[in-house]
């Protein structure tokens, strides 16, 4: 079966980091740009970060730039989206998802992890 996995979501207080998984069965994750895209209540999702599978390219919305790295190990067929310095804005639930190309939207994605909750609070 297809299945991507999200976890390392938890409680955080603002400043501080966290590290998301998104890890892949079924399929080899270096093969799809892996997208990460969160929603927060009451909002529409969002796309947040990108891994292209074809040049190595990344990309960020202009709200996480330089305060979030994504990055693959192949080895492990594994996503990983670093997030420091995190703001009580940034709080959603965060999901991964594979697709041919990167892209901002939600449209066109092949397969979805369920999500994982990430809550910024003092």
């Amino acid at each position: 079966q297809v299945q991507l996995v999200e976890s390392g979501g938890g409680l955080v207080q603002p400043g501080g980091s966290l590290s998301l998984s998104c890890a892949a069965s079924g399929f080899t994750l270096d093969r799809y740009a892996i997208s990460w895209f969160r929603q927060a209540p009451g909002k529409e999702r969002e796309g947040v970060s990108c891994a292209s599978s074809h040049d190595g390219s990344t990309y960020y919305a202009e709200s996480v730039k330089g305060r979030f790295t994504i990055s693959r190990d192949n080895a492990k067929n594994t996503v990983y989206l670093q997030m420091d310095s995190l703001k009580p804005e940034d709080t959603a639930v965060y999901h991964c998802a594979a697709s041919y190309a990167c892209s901002w939207s939600s449209d066109g994605m092949d397969f979805w992890g369920k999500g994982t909750l990430v809550t910024v609070s003092s």
